[in-house]
Formats: structure tokens, sequence, C-alpha cells
């Protein structure tokens, strides 16, 4: 695996890989990873011969009281796993390299409305740095493939409309949710719980499949199960941000005829605020 840090050298093997035809799938993280980002490079190896991930902890996408500082920067362990897994190039800029200027004073890429609901309403400023980074890495990379983890489903699917909006001829593959044996959905910030919401946190994935057995069952009043839902994730020790039911494509509220719906959760457990959704197939 050849890493790089400069973002001539990463041209240069760009280059050399495009001149010789060769297709190139981007795999963009923000470091500490995890089996589920394994998972992404492992899959990017299907589709593309050349592999290339980014680790950038992206400081646009943090909010002023977030944990940017905090966020554990692992390079080396990193660096052995994505190798292990047969990556071909690892990009690990400086913040310089990316933002060469205060950041309030670089160009920003905003996709309107898919931000504004979900993690958007806790987290204002947070897409739009997802989008800016993510849009400067696919012009550098000049990737023909990108893949995501279907965990974030929003990022997902506000990607995928930034994609299409800019004419960006890049394929948008999301990979479905890595999950613990019992269920908890792998993160980066999973790290960050103790023993014992450790023990906790396994709640969260199992409120999305009992909300989603009843509405399969053909329970049709959201804002109870909704309700409900939080109520049973707060008697348990989380604290929930939000727990709804919108659909996959679009994240509208859905009307009792849509099918195609998904049920969307965030809760703090501690210092680790989790995240998770589920797809749930009507009609």
């Amino acid at each position: 695996m050849q890493t790089v840090h400069s973002i001539a050298e990463l041209r240069a093997q760009i280059t050399a890989w495009k001149r010789a035809g060769e297709r190139v799938a981007l795999v963009p993280t923000m470091g500490n990873l995890h089996r589920g980002h394994i998972h992404l490079v492992e899959q990017a190896r299907t589709l593309a011969p050349r592999t290339v991930a980014s680790i950038f902890v992206n400081p646009m996408q943090f909010g002023p009281s977030e944990d940017f500082a905090a966020y554990p920067r692992t390079l080396d362990n990193d660096s052995r796993q994505l190798a292990a897994a047969g990556l071909d190039l690892l990009f690990a800029p400086d913040i310089t390299d990316i933002y060469p200027r205060p950041l309030d004073e670089m160009t920003q890429v905003a996709v309107p409305g898919l931000p504004l609901v979900l993690c958007g309403i806790s987290r204002p400023i947070h897409f739009c740095g997802v989008t800016t980074v993510v849009t400067k890495l696919f012009n550098l990379v000049q990737p023909d493939v990108a893949l995501f983890g279907e965990k974030d489903w929003q990022q997902l699917v506000i990607i995928r409309r930034m994609a299409i909006d800019l004419d960006m001829p890049i394929e948008i593959v999301g990979v479905p949710t890595v999950r613990e044996a019992d269920g908890l959905a792998m993160s980066s910030r999973n790290g960050y719980l103790s023993p014992a919401e450790r023990a906790i946190a396994p709640a969260l994935y199992a409120t999305l499949v009992s909300c989603a057995e009843r509405m399969q069952a053909g329970e049709r009043d959201y804002a109870v199960l909704e309700n409900e839902a939080k109520a049973r994730l707060t008697a348990v020790g989380f604290q929930p941000d939000y727990f709804e039911i919108r659909r996959a494509d679009d994240l509208h509220r859905p009307a009792l005829d849509d099918t195609g719906l998904r049920i969307f959760a965030a809760a703090w457990l501690g210092r680790a605020r989790l995240i998770d959704n589920l797809a749930v197939p009507l009609g």
C-alpha cells in the first residue's frame, strides 16, 4: 500500500492509473477505523482494480461544542488495517492541504432541504461540511465509484443528490451496516462507551427492529410508534435525539400508502451520540 500526504503526490498516482485506463474506487473516512470501514474497502476492491481510502478528520463538519479535538487519530493502526485489506493508496492530508484558508473563507457546497431534518436539526452545520469535503475528495481522486456505509443513511442520500445535481460522473454505492454480534452498529464513537453503557447500547437497534415488526404487522400510527420508541430508549438510559419514520429516498414524512420507508434514530448514551436506521419493506 502506498501512503501519500500531499495533493501533488495523490494526483500523480491517480493520473498514472487513469492513463492506463484503470477504474478507481474511493472510500472516504475520518480514520479510527473499525471492521465496518474495512468492509467498505473489501467491497471497493470488487468494484475497481484500484482502491483509494482517505483519512481526514474534517473540521468543517464539527460544531463548536462537538468532539473535533477529542476525535481519535489512529493513523498507524489504521494504516496497518488498510494494508492488510489490500488497499492500493491511502491519502492522509493535513488540514491546510484541504483548507488552505480559514474555514469561513472557503467555498462551501450545500445541498438544500435534505440536511434540515433528522441529524441536521441538532447538527446544523454538519452536512454542509460533509458535502464540501466529499466534493473536494471527488475532485482530487476522480473516482469512478465511491462507497459509503448505510449507517449514515441521511449522509448517503445527501451525497447521492449532490452527485446528481452537480453532474458528477461517479457511482455512489451504499454498503449495508456492519454490526456487532448483539446488533450494535459499528461506529468509531462506540469507543466512548463505558462497559455499562456498552451493555445498554444494543437496545437502540432492538428498538428499531421492534418498531419495524409492528409496522410490518400493519400498524400505521407513526406518531404513536415514534413516541413509544423514544420512551423505551429513555427507560433504559438513552437520551433520544430523534426516532422518526421517513421515506427512504427523500427523507420526507410518509403518507399512509408509502412503502419505501426507513426508521431513523439518534440517541445519546454518555459521551456517545449513536445513530442507526433500518429499512422497512411494506406492501
